[in-house]
């Protein structure tokens, strides 16, 4: 028998903070594919990274008030800040679009932001078997597919600006857009890394 119970409050935790993961994806997946609402939807992803800062915080905070974690600290922490980098760098690229003045509809755009949906979808059903190793396991790979889905995507786009003859400006701005697109769905194999991690240790 346990003399001081395991603190399993970082379970669900993990799960609100994978779910902004995937709120704050499925909302830039919107913006680009209605640049129309592009203020709207900015300052809904800006609310979504906020409040999984907070959340970030209050499991680093409850980290060092915990005397029995049900995982190593050292994954708790690197977990929350990696699934915390990857909803910041969704952020960033909203903020992009709008000081970049998106108002056109690019679909490798909408494409890439899908797969980065699809890929924190992934993320947020594997935080929520945490506790069942046996069941992430079985999704080794899912993340790796997706992060070349996503790369084939990138490179078809960075293609297409200088096929499509764009200004010189629209180009720059483009470009960034889709490499910062890119690193949001590379971060999410890190994400997976660290959960596969978990799972192979308490397997």
């Amino acid at each position: 028998m346990r003399l001081i119970p395991r603190d399993e409050q970082f379970f669900p935790m993990f799960g609100d903070l994978a779910q902004k993961l995937s709120i704050s994806a499925d909302l830039l997946a919107k913006l680009f594919a209605e640049p129309d609402r592009l203020q709207e939807l900015v300052q809904k992803i800006k609310d979504v990274e906020h409040e999984a800062d907070v959340l970030t915080h209050d499991i680093i905070v409850r980290i060092d008030k915990s005397f029995v974690t049900p995982i190593d600290r050292e994954d708790i922490h690197l977990l929350a800040s990696r699934l915390d980098d990857v909803i910041d760098v969704v952020d960033g690229v909203a903020r992009r679009a709008q000081m970049f003045r998106i108002r056109e509809f690019r679909p490798q755009a909408a494409e890439l932001a899908g797969v980065l949906c699809r890929a924190a979808v992934v993320l947020a059903e594997s935080v929520q078997n945490l506790k069942k190793p046996k069941l992430i396991l079985q999704r080794s790979g899912e993340l790796k597919r997706l992060e070349e889905e996503g790369d084939a995507i990138y490179h078809s786009a960075i293609g297409g600006l200088f096929d499509d003859g764009a200004e010189a400006l629209e180009v720059l701005k483009w470009k960034e857009l889709f490499d910062k697109l890119e690193d949001a769905v590379d971060l999410c194999d890190d994400v997976w890394n660290v959960i596969e991690s978990v799972a192979i240790k308490n397997s």
